[in-house]
């Protein structure tokens, strides 16, 4: 068969890329996508038209995990009805949870390739398609994406030292590392080039970066340097995954002082009360949740907080739902996840005695669904007359003509709602300035001001 990345009036092999779970995975199969493209394959979106088929899973939840194996057989039923045989590889966290016990379980797959494997995602399409094994040339080193749009995710650490007794992820991704700055930055560099103006970095611990690397560097340090990079762009800078530990008084200041870094804080706490806490292997306790955030609101004024609560961890008395409910509802959080507490497999809390009945978590999660939604669509409603810069993300068609869809700095993308704007002209990738005139849960509409200086983002 001929060599995919060299010349020949044979179209070059193509893959197609299904990706589950977090924002995490996105970049990784960015990765994937960015070496194979480099070496001469092709993407389609197209299942018909895909030599091979790469399915990014996720299993962090057993539901996660459910739908990663559902969905490989149902492409793998796909594929078995076209003209010809489409091998699917699967990549990411359930190769990296199971390993080689889903060879037997998942005769369906031609490849299984974990986590830490993936930059040899070329070498095994090439083989599971029969091409030639040719080694990539990256030219100057540089981390290939191939982000196409305004936002782009920046993995700046992998695994965690947690080990919160509910979570899977140091079993899956192993033990915390941290990316070191200049590969980070090198990232940035190539996606600003591209035309990304918003660098969201992320990680299972974003706050602790740095310090398993030599000299200690830190979070904040990190901040800055993007931030840097950024400004000649009129760009913005988003952290995700904070801890409260992670918190720092170094970091509270770049946050509010530098102006590319947005004031957008994400602080998973899951619960508040002490006890559940450290059964969750977690420290805190209402005070200390409470004197936290109350610093941070001093300190940073007009801040965004988004937390993440957890419903029915084993033995969550009555109580304690209480005290989380009432807690959210008193702290008034700008946007809440929430989940139900699921028995993932290998964990600590899997085997706690005292599991809470499924019906239980249920109507508890969704308590705390009604405060979450309750809170978030006031928080949306409270920005309606404020004049705010929007990154415009895309074009839609709709009965009464084109509509911009952008996100203001308040909005993380793909989590928080968007701007809408009816009339007007930009470009995806523009930042125009925005009246925002009304809202509709967690939705706004937005007129475009004027010509105004875009690059205000904490207005």
């Amino acid at each position: 068969m001929a060599n995919p990345s060299s010349s020949s009036t044979t179209a070059s092999p193509s893959c197609l890329f299904v990706t589950l779970g977090c924002a995490k995975n996105e970049v990784d199969t960015d990765r994937m996508r960015a070496l194979l493209l480099a070496s001469g394959f092709r993407e389609t979106g197209e299942i018909d038209d895909a030599d091979a088929i790469i399915i990014n899973t996720c299993s962090f939840l057993a539901s996660a995990t459910s739908e990663s194996i559902e969905t490989t057989l149902e492409l793998a039923e796909e594929v078995t009805q076209g003209v010809r045989t489409r091998p699917i590889i699967m990549c990411g966290c359930v190769p990296s949870r199971y390993g080689d016990e889903l060879v037997d379980e998942l005769p369906e797959v031609a490849a299984f390739v974990p986590a830490d494997r993936e930059d040899e995602i070329v070498s095994v399409v090439r083989s599971v398609i029969g091409a030639e094994d040719d080694a990539i040339d990256l030219g100057d080193g540089r981390v290939l994406r191939t982000v196409e749009g305004t936002s782009a995710y920046v993995k700046i650490s992998d695994g965690c030292d947690r080990f919160c007794t509910f979570c899977a992820i140091p079993y899956i991704r192993g033990r915390y590392f941290s990316r070191p700055e200049a590969e980070i930055l090198q990232e940035v560099r190539g996606l600003l080039e591209g035309g990304v103006r918003e660098i969201v970095l992320i990680g299972q611990d974003t706050g602790i970066w740095g310090h398993d690397l030599p000299g200690s560097p830190n979070l904040a340090g990190l901040l800055r340097a993007v931030a840097r990079e950024v400004r000649p762009y009129g760009g913005w800078v988003r952290v995700l995954y904070l801890q409260p530990e992670g918190m720092t008084d170094e970091l509270i200041a770049t946050m509010r002082d530098v102006d590319e870094v947005l004031p957008y804080i994400d602080i998973p706490i899951q619960h508040c009360s002490a006890r559940i806490l450290a059964a969750m292997n977690r420290s805190g306790s209402p005070d200390e949740l409470r004197e936290l955030f109350d610093r941070l609101r001093t300190e940073i004024p007009g801040m965004v907080l988004r937390t993440t609560g957890m419903a029915g961890f084993p033995g969550e008395t009555d109580e304690e739902a209480d005290e989380l409910a009432d807690f959210l509802a008193e702290q008034q959080f700008d946007y809440t996840s929430v989940f139900a507490y699921s028995p993932e497999e290998g964990t600590a809390a899997a085997d706690m005695d005292d599991q809470v009945d499924e019906d239980v978590k249920i109507e508890r999660t969704q308590r705390l669904m009604d405060i979450a939604e309750q809170m978030g669509f006031a928080a949306t409603a409270s920005h309606v007359g404020e004049r705010v810069s929007v990154i415009i993300d895309g074009i839609e068609e709709g009965d009464d003509g084109p509509e911009l869809i952008g996100h203001a700095w308040f909005q993380a993308p793909d989590s928080d709602g968007a701007v809408h704007i009816e009339e007007g002209e930009a470009t995806v990738g523009d930042i125009v300035v925005c009246d925002l005139v009304d809202s509709f849960c967690y939705e706004l509409i937005g007129v475009i001001a004027g010509e105004e200086d875009a690059h205000e983002c904490k207005e």
